[in-house]
């Protein structure tokens, strides 16, 4: 009787369809395990959730990884995106064409999210950035210097919070 119990319940397991970031990094991350995680504030509010996943948890940016963000707040797509380039610029990114070409596919990409959204997104370096929404995938930007900077935004030395930096990297 227990060992039916158990085996009903490994099966219901099995049965469940994941939905949560991890899997995502499982799927597109040798041997994916979390970094690190943190929380984005401005003032009182917290924004969202930021989780890194790199292989054996040890992150490594010549290496896939994927980062995934859950939101508390609702933000539009649009200015996820404006953001987003006003922190590569912060980074010291200087060619405004190529941002501009950034942008637009990143606005493209990027849709509004509410309390809960999860969004990731998986770097393949030398190759390309792939965006998901939920476990469904919004788009591709291609390219070396777009994922290094764009990712650059939360691990970089020039992001504008160390501390979620340091949270990522699972130095805090």
């Amino acid at each position: 009787m227990r060992l039916s119990l158990i085996v009903l319940l490994g099966s219901l397991l099995l049965a469940i369809k994941p939905t949560s970031a991890s899997e995502i990094a499982i799927k597109a991350v040798p041997d994916a395990a979390v970094v690190g995680r943190g929380v984005l504030s401005y003032a009182f509010w917290a924004i969202y959730e930021a989780t890194l996943y790199a292989p054996y948890g040890r992150w490594d940016p010549a290496q896939p990884y994927a980062l995934s963000i859950t939101y508390f707040r609702e933000i539009k797509g649009r200015d996820i995106a404006d953001t987003s380039a006003q922190e590569i610029r912060r980074q010291g990114f200087r060619d405004e064409v190529t941002l501009a070409a950034w942008h637009t596919q990143m606005m493209a990409i990027f849709p509004d999210v509410k309390e809960g959204t999860l969004l990731s997104a998986v770097f393949t370096p030398g190759e390309h950035t792939t965006f998901y929404s939920g476990q469904d995938i919004i788009g591709t930007i291609k390219g070396n210097d777009f994922g290094r900077y764009f990712f650059g935004i939360w691990l970089s030395e020039q992001t504008s919070d160390p501390q979620l930096r340091r949270a990522l990297l699972g130095q805090s």
